[in-house]
Formats: structure tokens, C-alpha cells, sequence
């Protein structure tokens, strides 16, 4: 079997192609952009994301997932911490991966068990 494509059917395979990434992209994390978007957070947090306060949980370190579901969660209202939720109440879904981004790639004490 063979396929013959013509150069439009090329083009526009490619165009539908670069669309698909340029979504996905656009909807990928930025942890750079974490950093901007985490200036508030170290009052409590810590600048590191490891708290010294046994009140305020250590997130640096944490899994990526596990932080962004964590913030849906405080807004959603799965969470209950008025605190939290005011901190992130004016936040997208785009700022949460950029945020679970940023936290995930800091150094901090939680490891894995083997």
C-alpha cells in the first residue's frame, strides 16, 4: 500500500501538527514563571519553600501532582484554610502548574523509600 500525499495534504498535516503542540505548550508548566508567582508565598513558606514554622508545611521538594492538586484543592474548597484560599483565590489553573513547577524543582527534605 502506498500513500501519495500532495504538497496541501503535506501543509496541512504540518499546520494541524504545530496547532496540537502550540496547545500543549501553551498549557505546559513554567517554573520560572513560578518564581514571580511565589514572591507572596515565603512569608509563610518560607524563601527556600521549607518553612522553619511548624505551622506552615515545608513544600520545596514536593511532587509537582501532588502540589497542584493540593491548590485546586484550596480552591475548590476540598481544603479549608482561609489563608490559603486568599492567597490564591485571583490565581488561573496556568499559575498552579507554574507554582507546582517551581516548588517541585526546589531542593527540600522530603525523599523517596525504597
Amino acid at each position: 500500500m502506498s500513500f501519495n500525499l500532495s504538497n496541501r495534504a503535506i501543509a496541512s498535516l504540518l499546520a494541524g501538527v504545530a496547532l496540537v503542540l502550540a496547545a500543549a505548550s501553551a498549557s505546559a508548566q513554567n517554573a520560572q514563571r513560578g518564581v514571580e508567582l511565589a514572591k507572596p508565598c515565603a512569608a509563610c513558606h518560607g524563601e527556600d519553600g521549607n518553612s522553619i514554622a511548624p505551622t506552615f508545611p515545608r513544600i520545596a521538594g514536593q511532587h509537582e501532582d501532588y502540589l497542584l492538586h493540593a491548590l485546586r484543592a484550596y480552591r475548590d474548597g476540598g481544603r479549608k484554610n482561609a489563608v490559603m484560599r486568599a492567597q490564591i483565590d485571583k490565581l488561573t489553573d496556568q499559575d498552579f502548574r507554574d507554582l507546582a513547577a517551581h516548588y517541585a524543582r526546589m531542593k527540600g527534605p522530603l525523599t523517596v523509600v525504597r
